[in-house]
């Protein structure tokens, strides 16, 4: 399986919020990266967050979290808003001016220059507007044209089958490449719902990447460095299939 490897840019989107994106995305860092392969093999690998919120001065963000469980440094962040709603509300709310879609692209690519792989965190969902001008997480997936794919994170219980199917196609629809679906945090005890919701979820037409078990987020980082492959089986573009 190469999908989620083969692209410049990564675009990690989720099908609702607390939907365990940015675990996910630190999952999916470590997965790429190779952290537990052969040194020759390891990707090079940069995280972006173009907009947070719900964060006040001095408290950890999403990024935060992301860098601690990975121990990577080279993170990068748009904007950060106080107000838990969605970015086009809090900046106006907080009469903050939301970086333009280009500076996103700008940054994004600098980061392409350096780094194998660079993997972008967006906020909320696909549609989420990330600027005055109504640009979304589509959009600045979409500018990259076939240097980015997307990889949904939806949850395993009732409800998640549309959501995730709603989000699957505002992708293709805006001509962005889906590389795949993680689940965000699989149970423990799953129930039948989401026994059946992941064979679901494997016949959708991209691959199943995996599933992040719940509560990885209070492993010790070192020891979900080393668990991050187990879950995100991913292969590496340098190593035969």
């Amino acid at each position: 399986m190469t999908l989620a490897t083969d692209t410049p840019v990564i675009f990690v989107t989720g099908t609702d919020t607390d939907v365990g994106k940015t675990i996910a995305v630190a999952a999916l860092a470590c997965a790429l990266a190779g952290l537990s392969g052969p040194a020759k093999n390891r990707l090079s690998v940069a995280i972006d967050k173009p907009t947070q919120t719900g964060v006040t001065l001095g408290e950890p963000g999403d990024i935060d979290e992301v860098a601690r469980l990975t121990g990577f440094r080279s993170i990068t962040e748009g904007i950060r808003l106080r107000a838990p709603m969605a970015p086009f509300a809090a900046a106006v709310r907080e009469r903050a001016t939301l970086p333009a879609l280009g500076e996103h692209v700008n940054r994004i690519t600098q980061l392409t220059r350096h780094h194998d792989r660079v993997v972008v965190e967006g906020a909320g969902g696909v549609l989420v507007r990330l600027d005055g001008f109504g640009h979304t997480l589509a959009d600045l997936a979409a500018s990259f044209g076939h240097d980015a794919a997307a990889i949904v994170v939806c949850r395993s219980g009732l409800g998640t089958l549309n959501h995730t199917e709603l989000t699957l196609e505002a992708l293709r629809s805006r001509g962005v490449r889906v590389a795949g679906i993680i689940i965000g945090s699989w149970p423990s005890d799953p129930s039948e719902i989401d026994l059946d919701n992941r064979r679901y979820l494997d016949s959708v037409g991209v691959p199943l990447l995996g599933a992040i078990p719940e509560g990885s987020s209070r492993l010790d980082p070192a020891v979900f460095r080393e668990s991050a492959p187990g879950w995100l089986p991913l292969s590496n573009p340098r190593t035969p299939d």
